[in-house]
């Protein structure tokens, strides 16, 4: 059940694979991998990591933007 899962989540990512990814999607899925991280040290829970994935991946976002503007 828990690869199932994974592969359902790794699709978009694989798929966003299949052309140059723009600074703003880089930093929405850094964001999110690093946020997700922090969120599971600091919490050690499933909702901690869920929303620390979530903010991170939007302040990633706003950074990518931000620097894709430039």
């Amino acid at each position: 059940m828990k690869k199932r899962i994974f592969l359902l989540a790794a699709l978009p990512l694989i798929a966003a694979c299949t052309s140059n990814p723009t600074k703003q999607e880089i930093g929405t899925v850094s964001g999110a991998v690093v946020g997700g991280i922090v969120g599971t040290s600091l919490t050690g829970s499933s909702a901690g990591t869920i929303g620390g994935a979530a903010a991170g991946a939007y302040i990633g976002n706003r950074i990518g933007k931000e620097m894709q503007r430039k």
